[in-house]
């Protein structure tokens, strides 16, 4: 399939790293910081207890359902109140936290993808979650980071990719969004009105038959291939 696409935005978790890995060990250096600086929030909350504790403020404030940055940093005052512990240390512990989330490995094709698609289009990042591509170094390849956060609504709500292609000075539908989320990036996207690529790695059944993605790749390499590929074509058309 081939049609033109003028700029892309992209997911990031999941996408162009695992996220899961990522998590993980920022949990744990949470925790080893944690017993060296709030021992007693280290003892009453362990790694499965925060993550329970987060869940259950994320239930509790649906509110924040777009702000992963002020659930944490509500989890760790939680933590530490209960815990007898100073209230102030949430900050220093939560910076100790995101310095480990944004300290992420991408999956072997993404660098390179992402430097051959931004030598064709403009990149916009467009996540729910809480990265810092300029912590991470990608952020000379994209125009710009959108994040749920920041806008004030999350994926699959129509406003953020509305938003994102405003910004981008293009309609919707000359827009390629891509990510590995059926409902928040490939439902979503198509609600709003965009094109979309279905980044699959792990080779999953699509469960819908009312909508389908426009694209679907392993990774992004193919994906970079694909609109090689498109370009030579739209050139030799002109």
């Amino acid at each position: 399939m081939s049609f033109p696409v003028r700029a892309i935005t992209l997911d990031l978790d999941d996408t162009v790293w695992p996220i899961a890995p990522v998590m993980l060990r920022a949990e744990g250096i949470l925790d080893d910081w944690l017993r060296r600086h709030a021992p007693n929030t280290a003892q009453r909350f362990p790694v499965e207890a925060m993550r329970a504790l987060r869940d259950e403020i994320a239930a509790q404030r649906p509110d924040l359902a777009h702000d992963f940055t002020t659930q944490r940093r509500l989890t760790l005052e939680h933590m530490l109140r209960e815990s007898g512990d100073d209230i102030a240390l949430a900050k220093p512990a939560f910076d100790v936290f995101f310095a480990a989330r944004c300290e992420v490995e991408h999956y072997a094709d993404s660098e390179a993808a992402l430097q051959r698609l931004a030598a064709r289009l403009p990149l916009a990042a467009l996540t729910n979650g809480n990265a810092d591509l300029v912590k991470i170094g990608l952020m000379p390849l994209f125009r710009f980071q959108l994040g749920a956060r920041e806008h004030g609504r999350a994926k699959p709500d129509a406003s953020i990719f509305h938003a994102a292609c405003s910004r981008l000075e293009l309609e919707p539908a000359q827009v390629l969004h891509v990510g590995d989320d059926i409902e928040l990036d490939i439902v979503g996207g198509v609600q709003a009105g965009l094109r979309t690529c279905w980044i699959n790695r792990e080779e999953r059944r699509w469960p819908h038959t009312h909508v389908r993605p426009d694209l679907e790749f392993t990774t992004l390499a193919e994906l970079a291939d694909w609109l090689d590929t498109a370009h030579r074509t739209d050139t030799a058309a002109a």
